[in-house]
């Protein structure tokens, strides 16, 4: 057996995922590279550890043991380092958090000087839809989230962070220049969804009712950007978080629609279970993050006051 730490890693994302495709875009490598390592690694079991069956790709019985090892070797691996950068008297550890799609606009803005501070802290970052995130929360399986609806059924701490505004936008092309009522805009033109389980869609939809609206032609779309392109295309109007929109409004592809009840305000919240017991790692982001938050929303983000 020669195979590597490397492999042995991707072998375990291609197990966890299901695919090659998946995994490929997970650990930012190609999807034949992926082949080609997952290739190497099959040649030197004599037994399968994958197979294809209907175009879809599944992993063998002895395939979920060898990921099951892999993935106790990796993380023992992970632990050597820790100790190492410990022993130096550095920071060390695992942080996952769980972010709402809009959120991947204000997330990484936070972590950073965190991350460049503690390069002993590894940080995984999920960015998915509401109802997901509140999942993962509730399933204990990351150690922090960023929402801007605070769940109902959880009793979680928080960090209050901004304001979250959500503005009516329509494209360039004209769209927003035709003199339409409220009403005929929101009954009479295509309107730009969320899936089901966005925060984003469930604000939209909430203003709907409340004015009691009739919409008569839906698109939906599964994430933010693709409604986003779809508004600069013309293909319709959309209520969607501004925090997304700075250089398309600074390059004119989109407009606000000035409509009254709008923008929708909510908050972003870093949030967490008040029964989870926070490692020194999460106990670290979390004074970090409620000392230098204010400085980093300044800098990054005034330019949102001007909406």
């Amino acid at each position: 057996m020669n195979y590597t730490l490397h492999q042995l890693k991707i072998f375990l994302k291609i197990s966890e995922n299901q695919s090659i495709t998946k995994a490929s875009e997970e650990l930012h490598l190609t999807q034949p590279a992926v082949s080609i390592q997952l290739k190497n690694f099959q040649d030197q079991f004599s037994i399968p550890l994958t197979e294809v069956v209907g175009r879809k790709l599944y992993v063998t019985d002895f395939g979920k043991e060898i990921a099951v090892a892999a993935k106790k070797i990796l993380n023992e691996v992970d632990a050597i380092n820790y100790k190492t950068l410990a022993y130096k008297g550095e920071l060390v550890g695992k942080l996952k958090f769980s972010v709402v799609s809009t959120g991947k606009y204000v997330m990484p803005y936070l972590l950073s000087n965190f991350s460049h501070q503690n390069k002993g802290v590894d940080l995984i970052i999920d960015v998915t839809n509401k109802a997901q995130v509140i999942e993962s929360l509730e399933l204990n399986t990351v150690d922090f989230a960023m929402v801007s609806v605070l769940p109902k059924k959880l009793n979680v701490d928080r960090v209050e962070l901004m304001q979250n505004k959500l503005y009516l936008i329509a494209g360039k092309n004209g769209l927003a220049n035709k003199k339409l009522s409220k009403k005929k805009i929101f009954e009479e033109s295509a309107l730009l969804y969320r899936e089901t389980g966005s925060a984003t869609r469930g604000a939209m939809e909430n203003f709907i009712i409340e004015n009691k609206f009739e919409v008569r032609k839906k698109i939906e779309l599964t994430s933010n950007e693709a409604v986003k392109q779809a508004v600069i295309a013309g293909l319709g109007f959309s209520i969607m978080p501004i925090i997304g929109l700075k250089n398309e409004l600074i390059n004119n592809e989109v407009q606000i629609v000035p409509i009254k009840g709008l923008p929708i305000l909510t908050k972003w919240n870093i949030i967490w279970l008040k029964s989870k017991k926070l490692s020194p790692t999460a106990l670290a982001f979390l004074e970090y993050i409620k000392s230098e938050k204010d400085q980093v929303i300044k800098e990054n983000f005034d330019w949102i006051e001007r909406y």
